[in-house]
């Protein structure tokens, strides 16, 4: 009687081909081509939905649905951080324009213009963001409010949630009373809630603020700087923001809250209502109260 030997190279081979037919053969054609048919489209939200409809009807067969889903994260992500790493410091940037105003004639002659743009780009750890806004409201030759900002922010992720940021940015305010206005900051900050729906995070860090008043005096203070920005996507089209930073140095307190609604009109345009509350504790003019802003303004993302 002769013994049919079978080398264990071989044997390596064949079992993970064997159990690899043997789990394909669980999941049937039609839902595989489905499958396919959803991650060959790329679009995450319906991968997500088959997949989803698939392990229901083909419970046997959930592993290996999951480990499809996962094979096309894995490539998408791959190709992403490629693509990160070959562009160019001109690539990569997206943003938004907003503007708003108003015009009034007649007793009262009054015109207001409201207006920002924000450009980020995003990298796989570093994220830069440039900030411009302008406010100005002028009533019967008198100007009433005359705001200009500008600002950098460069954040590092150390981790999926927590990150360590930079801070540049200039300021003239003249119905607060100060010419220029320079601020830098560094701190860290973690990402307290992060989901589909739902994105809320925090940071502080030392501050330095350097001021010039209108009336020439000028002085540079040491304080502490922080801020929150919360993100609540109630619909696929309606969308909630609340932002605040505050300022605290030995005798100034500063503190400037943004919360808005905001619609999407179509794919690129959207429109918001905003209310903006700023605070200035007695500076070397006055005393201040609470500042308040409403804007009705319209949205271009790019």
């Amino acid at each position: 009687m002769r013994r049919c030997l079978i080398p264990l190279s071989l044997l390596s081979i064949a079992m993970p081909i064997a159990a690899q037919a043997a789990e394909n053969a669980l999941l049937p054609p039609a839902v595989r081509e489905m499958l396919e048919a959803a991650i060959a489209n790329g679009n995450e939200t319906e991968i997500a939905t088959v997949a989803k409809i698939a392990k229901q009807t083909n419970p046997d067969s959930t592993d290996q649905i999951q480990r499809m889903v996962n094979s096309w994260k894995e490539r998408t992500k791959a190709t992403h951080d490629t693509v990160i790493r070959e562009a160019g410091i001109g690539d990569l940037w997206t943003g938004r324009i907003e503007a708003g105003g108003f015009r009034s004639t007649g007793s009262t002659s009054e015109i207001g213009i409201s207006a920002s743009a924000t450009a980020t780009r995003t990298g796989i750890q570093w994220t830069h963001k440039l900030t411009a806004s302008t406010d100005y409201r002028r009533a019967n030759g008198v100007t009433s409010r005359e705001r200009y900002f500008a600002g950098y922010e460069p954040r590092y992720e150390f981790d999926p949630r927590g990150f360590a940021y930079g801070l540049a940015q200039f300021e003239r305010d003249t119905s607060i009373g100060y010419d220029e206005r320079y601020t830098a900051s560094v701190g860290v900050g973690y990402k307290l809630v992060v989901s589909k729906p739902l994105d809320l995070s925090a940071d502080i860090g030392p501050s330095v603020r350097h001021v010039k008043y209108l009336i020439g005096q000028r002085e540079t203070k040491l304080g502490v700087r922080g801020s929150m920005a919360l993100a609540w996507r109630a619909s696929p089209t309606l969308t909630f923001k609340q932002t605040a930073s505050g300022y605290a140095e030995t005798d100034v307190y500063t503190l400037n809250s943004l919360t808005s609604l905001e619609t999407k009109v179509s794919t690129r345009w959207s429109a918001a209502v905003s209310y903006n509350v700023q605070y200035e504790s007695e500076t070397v003019l006055e005393a201040r109260d609470f500042d308040t802003l409403s804007r009705l303004t319209l949205t271009y993302d790019f």
